[in-house]
């Protein structure tokens, strides 16, 4: 058996001895560089260079929007109803997906604002607000399935494991309020995505990055509160204990993140029990702000509702908020297989108002201007029928926009072909898009590493670039 000393084996001392007098010049270093300063993995970090946003609110449309039927008006679809799709001998996908006949969009599309963007009838609110919106109409994914799908917009890859968008954020760059996670989801009434929290997962970072789920009404976050009985001084004496405890664990294996990041998250809880309550508490809020957000409206009152919480969230320094429209299976989601029309009226009625209104607040207390909204689905869907009416899943080409923080707006960006089936000219993956977001709050897709599995991964992997034409001078 090796000689033990203090717990320690021979060797363990001698390396250890032997390290600490480099270790004491290299403490002193960290030191004065401020690094143990910033111990918190949530602390505000520096981003790479200077953010053009400070925050992002991603407003996620679940289900899969028709990019033909709101963003992307296509006349010669119009013009070719009912007729078999053109043009498309040879392309391999067909064979899969049958895509059937053409099926004209029913919706009006009018130029709005000073730039002229076509929008939908479907959403007049958000239209008039166009000259903000930079429209990303050659947005294309690589999965025609909704669970992957999901997890590629939400983490860049199709299967699960990784990081999500917010949590390479929170990674990044930290967070402003140390007393609020840096990265929140709120999911629709009706219920969760598919695939569920890994849509918002840290993957194999430490847990304390990934989206921390918050509800709309009564406590924002489940089993948050302490249990009858247990004084706030009681909760203070064992959060202290656990700390010292694991601090012990912590110096005999400094490698293990997830015990630092399992202690900054009992802390970060016993902060939250009382700034979470306020946080989306809106008895304050004006009459006027609820009504901007349609919360007068029985059918915007719920998504209103989580995008008002949204703007309170970002205004308190959470880094990056996700707001998702469309729950649980079928027409509770966008997913319109079986009536686009009927589908879409409902889903744009419900988030149309509340979208314009969250972008009309944002501007008006100066928060717009580095504040980064970002509108997407997981995919489009095609140009051809299915049942009649309805519309198949498409990754090959669909909308997207981004509005805000550093943002050109007044502009769009890509297009699909004539009848709006793939993209075809400046195509910005779902890589790029990525990107884009991370360059607008200062962060190198390049850059942003994190060292797992034998080598530094990123959220773009080896892929992404930044779409520089949505960049505001």
């Amino acid at each position: 058996m090796a000689d033990q000393f203090c717990g320690r084996t021979r060797r363990e001392t001698l390396w250890q001895m032997g390290g600490g007098f480099a270790g004491t010049a290299l403490t002193w270093l960290l030191a004065q560089g401020g690094f143990f300063a910033n111990a918190s993995p949530l602390a505000p970090r520096k981003p790479h260079f200077a953010p053009r946003a400070k925050r992002c609110i991603f407003l996620f449309m679940y289900g899969g929007p028709s990019q033909v039927d709101t963003w992307d008006p296509k006349p010669m679809l119009a013009k070719y109803d009912g007729q078999p799709m053109p043009n498309l001998d040879g392309d391999p996908l067909l064979k899969v997906r049958k895509p059937g006949n053409l099926l004209g969009s029913r919706r009006k599309f009018t130029r709005m604002g000073q730039a002229g963007i076509e929008v939908s009838d479907l959403y007049p609110h958000t239209g008039a607000m166009a000259d903000h919106l930079a429209v990303i109409r050659g947005t294309y994914a690589d999965s025609f399935a909704h669970g992957s799908g999901l997890l590629q917009m939400n983490t860049g890859f199709i299967r699960q494991g990784f990081p999500s968008l917010g949590s390479w954020v929170s990674y990044g760059l930290g967070t402003e309020n140390q007393n609020l996670p840096a990265f929140v989801v709120m999911i629709d009434h009706r219920g969760g995505p598919i695939s569920g929290p890994p849509n918002w997962s840290s993957g194999f970072m430490p847990a304390t990055f990934q989206g921390t789920q918050f509800r709309t009404s009564g406590e924002p976050v489940l089993y948050l509160q302490p249990a009858p009985g247990v004084s706030r001084e009681t909760q203070q004496e064992q959060i202290a204990m656990l700390t010292r405890m694991n601090g012990r664990l912590g110096a005999a294996g400094p490698e293990n993140q997830e015990l630092a990041a399992r202690i900054a998250s009992y802390e970060l809880a016993f902060r939250m029990q009382s700034t979470a309550p306020e946080a989306v508490d809106l008895s304050h809020e004006s009459e006027a702000t609820r009504k901007l957000y349609g919360m007068d409206q029985e059918r915007t009152e719920k998504f209103g509702r989580r995008c008002l919480i949204a703007r309170r969230l970002v205004e308190r320094g959470v880094r990056f908020v996700q707001v998702y429209s469309g729950g649980g299976h079928g027409d509770d989601t966008w997913d319109a297989h079986g009536d686009v029309d009927k589908n879409h009226e409902k889903h744009c009625g419900d988030t149309d108002l509340p979208i314009a209104g969250l972008l009309r607040d944002l501007q008006g207390r100066g928060l717009l201007e580095d504040t980064l909204v970002v509108w997407a689905g997981e995919f489009g869907r095609t140009p051809t029928s299915q049942n009649k009416n309805g519309r198949d899943h498409s990754p090959r080409g669909f909308s997207t926009w981004i509005a805000g923080g550093g943002v050109k707006g007044g502009q769009v960006i890509g297009a699909t072909d004539d009848f709006g089936y793939a993209a075809v000219e400046n195509k910005v993956h779902v890589h790029d898009l990525h990107a884009t977001i991370l360059h607008l709050m200062g962060l190198d897709h390049t850059l942003l590493t994190y060292f797992y599995g034998g080598r530094n991964m990123r959220l773009t992997d080896v892929h992404g670039r930044v779409v520089q034409q949505a960049l505001a001078a």
